[in-house]
């Protein structure tokens, strides 16, 4: 049986067996601890029997105007537990809290060009491609920044792709 709660600071002595694989960026102790204090509202992890971490998201309110609106800054799930729908229940829980705590316009998230696999998972949950950020990952790698629009944004503006790719200093929001 699978568990989703809040994401504590104990989770960073635990979550380890998640973060194994290549495509999951794993980031520094302040780093998590930011996110744990400023949006504990976006930080959840799902948890199996003998509270084995099994996933987790992380993400953030940001930008102004049209633009407010959740972003994912991480959702992974431990290869073992793949496969079970835990990162569309994770997805689905930030987008909740974008849309009912935050209301938000869309929710966004960067994915690595190459990570066919995220992609395509992504597109089936309702983002799109809205535009290429070169050289994102290290200036090595470019992204795709994908959108999903929330009920807010009636119009349907934020998830308009644009056709010109951009640098990672051209983004909008930190």
């Amino acid at each position: 049986m699978t568990s989703i709660r809040r994401f504590t600071c104990n989770d960073l002595f635990t979550f380890n067996n998640v973060n194994l694989d290549i495509l999951t960026e794993t980031y520094n102790l302040p780093f998590y601890l930011t996110y744990l204090a400023k949006w504990p509202e976006y930080c959840q992890m799902a948890e199996g029997p003998g509270k084995q971490a099994m996933g987790y998201i992380l993400g953030k309110a940001e930008g102004e105007g049209e633009k407010w609106h959740g972003h994912v800054t991480a959702v992974t799930v431990a290869p073992d537990f793949r496969r079970q729908h835990l990162a569309q229940k994770l997805m689905n829980l930030l987008e909740d809290v974008t849309e009912k705590v935050h209301d938000g316009y869309f929710v966004d998230l960067f994915v690595r060009k190459s990570n066919s696999v995220a992609i395509k998972m992504y597109e089936k949950f309702g983002y799109i491609k809205y535009r290429e950020v070169l050289g994102y990952y290290s200036g090595e790698e470019n992204a795709y920044d994908m959108r999903k629009a929330m009920p807010r944004d009636v119009h349907r503006k934020s998830v308009m792709p644009l056709t010109r790719p951009i640098r990672p200093e051209d983004l909008e929001f930190e």
